[in-house]
Order: C-alpha cells, then structure tokens, then sequence
C-alpha cells in the first residue's frame, strides 16, 4: 500500500480522501493556501504545507508548489480529489516524471476524453452510443456545416471540442442563424480553452441527465457501479444527485454498463470514472467522460457498499480491483444534496462565519462536510460547504429521510441553499422522479 500521499485539494473532498487513508493507514500531507489554515483536513493530517496565497491560481493550481511539496514530505503519490487539476492531463504527466503516482487515470486517457471529438470517435468504437452530429469537427466550408444540420435536423447544438461544464455551447434553432454561431462558438472555445476546434449535435430538447459510475486497475479489470440521476441542475451544475435512476431498467442498465466497461479496457483506463449521458425517450447518449471521482459518488457507494475512494488508493497502489462484477449488487436507494454557502434566492455567494453547525443523523443518514463551528467560509473558492445523503430501502424512504434531514441541520452565521432543496423535496414532479434537466431552472423562472 501507498505509504503517503498529498491530497492536492480542500474542503469536503480532501476530507473524504484523509478518512480513507487513515483506515488504509496512509499518512496524509494537507497542502493548502493561505486562506485554509483551519480547514478540517489541514487540523488532522500527518503533515501540512502551505503551498501560496488564497488565489486558486497560487495554490490550488499551481503545479511546482504541489509537486514540491511531495518532494518535501517524502510522499510517494498525489491525489486531486476533483475540480482543480483533478482532470490536467499536463498535471498527471508531470507527477509522472516527477516520479510520483498520479492517483487517477493516465494523463493519456484524460487528454483523450478532454477533447470532445475524441471521446466520441472513441465511444463509437467501443459501441457505447452517442448523440447524432457531425461525427468530427466542423470545418470552414458553410455548404457542408449546412448539409450537416440539415441532416441531423434542427435544432443542433454547437460544441467546443475542448469545453466542458455548460461552457463553449450555443444551440441553434435555424438553418439562417448557424454560420454565425459557428463562428461565436469558434472565437469563445479559442478564447477560453485554447482550442477553435467544434463539433455539432443533435439538441435534445428534454433529456435527463444520467451517468454510469466505473472503476478500472492496471490489469485490464474494469466494472460498473451502475447509474446515477443528475437531472436536477442549475446553469449546469447539479443540485441533486440520486441513485439508481429512476425508471431505468436492469437491461438498460446492465446493456450500458457493459459498453462502459468495454470503452475503459479499449483506452487502457485505470482508476475511477464517469461516463455521463443524456437520456431521453429510453434512449441512451454519451455527452462526455469525467475522468475523476465525482462529486456524487456517495450515492453510488451507498446503494453497493463500494468504498470508491478506497478503490482509488489501491489501484494507485498496484493493486487490482477488490470485486468483480458478478459481486457488485444494488441496494435500496440514495438521494445526495449539495450545500452551498449561498443565498437560497439569489444564489450569491455567502462566506463568513459558521457560529453554529450541527448536522442531521438517523438512519440512513450521511454527512460529508468540512464545516465545524468557528470555521469562516472564504470567499476565494466554490461555494459547496458539504453535502447530505440520504439512503433508504426505496426511493420514498430515502426522500423521507432527507426531508428529515434537511428539517435538522443547523448552520448559522451565513446563508446556504438548505431552503431550496426542502421546497424541491416538497415537488410533485420530483417525488414522482424523472425530471428533465430543464426543470428546475423553468421552476425556478430563470
């Protein structure tokens, strides 16, 4: 087993990640700004860094300091949790041949599924399906982007190649509009990620959002953890998570999950990841792959008892996979809410002191956060402050338990989007499951 690791991240995450090295009895190095000398996982590691000032530009991201501090500490491997340098194909490579281990996917496989048009061609070689476009980028000739369209059929939807996060998109609802819009989309994908390159899609007017946990090792051993349902979303990002999906079927399931698993043996992947796509009239389309552990990926542990964080250390190890998936089985169902120190009605950010934290329990019930009383939240970094899972034998059970526990959990001295989710837990259309991902935002009348 690894004998110590950077954890190259904060808040909730980083936290998860020192629980599972202490029960795998990992020593743990906390790097972290200026700004986060009192966070949770910086008071209980082995051994702290401070690795710059609170801009996540010179700490968070900045590479030389990270890899540094691994050369400092002794540490054998890092682990970037997500978001930050989690999905940096540079970054990887760079741990690498600084001769520490990458705890996650080679920097190969997340240079391959970075780029959107790659990730396709590389999905369809494996079987797994994918949404009607333009099957490569588009080109300059505007005949043949028409002829495109015209085929596909409007509306479509133009994609930066290397975009991600609801960034680098624009949909177009007719043929005399789409010139241009390749052009805008063209000139921000440049702007903002360095690449002009797009491709076109069809535009699905009403899908679900629906993603298929996996887990690969070094020895060509893959398995899916089954799905997850990540409709509920604002300005693209998820509020609420939940697992499985409701009304997908064992045969979709198991039919996906496999091609999945095939996709991640064909590119040569390791460690965690997920395939996520957009569901709609029973039809299944990959939109794109996030090589890291996901923020959701409580829900999917609950309902296998897969510790995946654990999974990630001993692959990262040298280790193959501790099941496989004959011995993967679903129980019950998980719903997870994320926290955010924010203004329930607005959605502006909230930092400042916590002067009083008290977290829900009870059957079922499971609290990630980094929160305690006395921390301040700063203003420098995501909103998130911890999420709230809820499992149940069922989905009702697990909606009544997470109403209990939204009812329960104190956090005074800022404001958090705790409001929210009660009044979307109070939804008809949530409890009856299956939203589109539209829907909270045309609920909500943004």
């Amino acid at each position: 087993m690894l004998d110590k690791i950077v954890i190259a991240n904060r808040g909730e995450i980083a936290l998860r990640i020192l629980r599972a090295c202490k029960e795998l009895g990992i020593k743990t190095v906390a790097v972290h700004s200026t700004a986060d000398n009192n966070l949770k996982h910086v008071l209980l590691a082995d051994e702290t860094v401070c690795i710059g000032p609170p801009a996540s530009t010179d700490s968070y991201l900045n590479m030389p300091a990270i890899i540094s501090a691994a050369e400092v500490t002794d540490a054998v491997a890092i682990h970037p949790g997500y978001g930050f340098l989690s999905e940096n194909a540079d970054f990887a490579e760079r741990v690498e041949t600084s001769g520490f281990i990458f705890i996650g996917p080679p920097a190969s496989s997340i240079r391959q599924m970075g780029d959107k048009v790659a990730a396709i061609r590389a999905m369809k070689a494996a079987g797994v399906p994918t949404v009607p476009g333009s099957d490569g980028p588009l080109g300059d000739n505007a005949e043949e982007n028409l002829r495109i369209a015209r085929e596909i059929g409007y509306p479509v939807i133009i994609k930066a190649a290397g975009g991600g996060g609801g960034r680098g998109m624009r949909v177009v609802h007719a043929e005399a509009s789409l010139t241009a819009a390749i052009s805008v989309t063209q000139a921000e994908a440049r702007a903002a990620f360095g690449n002009e390159t797009v491709y076109m899609e069809k535009f699905l007017e009403t899908p679900r959002h629906v993603e298929f946990q996996v887990l690969a090792d070094n020895f060509g051993n893959a398995i899916h953890l089954g799905e997850r349902d990540c409709s509920m979303q604002r300005r693209h990002q998820k509020v609420v998570e939940e697992a499985p999906a409701p009304g997908i079927t064992e045969e979709q399931r198991n039919r996906i999950g496999e091609r999945c698993v095939r996709a991640c043996q064909e590119m040569g992947y390791r460690s965690a990841g997920t395939f996520e796509f957009l569901y709609q009239n029973d039809e299944f389309y990959f939109i794109e792959m996030n090589t890291r552990l996901q923020v959701e990926h409580p829900v999917t542990e609950m309902i296998t008892g897969v510790d995946i964080v654990r999974e990630q250390l001993r692959i990262a190890a040298g280790e193959k996979l501790s099941l496989t998936q004959d011995q993967v089985q679903f129980h019950g169902h998980a719903i997870e809410c994320r926290i955010n120190a924010e203004d329930p009605k607005t959605f502006m950010p909230s930092p400042g002191l916590v002067t009083l934290w008290h977290p829900p329990g009870g059957p079922g019930i499971r609290v990630e956060s980094h929160l305690y009383s006395g921390y301040r939240v700063p203003p420098f970094y995501d909103s998130m402050i911890g999420k709230l899972i809820a499992h149940g034998g069922d989905r009702k059970t697990a909606i009544a338990r997470m109403k209990n526990a939204l009812g329960e959990v104190v956090i005074e001295g800022i404001k958090t989007n705790v409001p929210l989710h009660q009044e979307i837990f109070q939804h008809a259309a949530f409890q009856a499951g299956g939203t589109d991902i539209h829907y909270l935002e045309k609920r909500l009348g943004l």
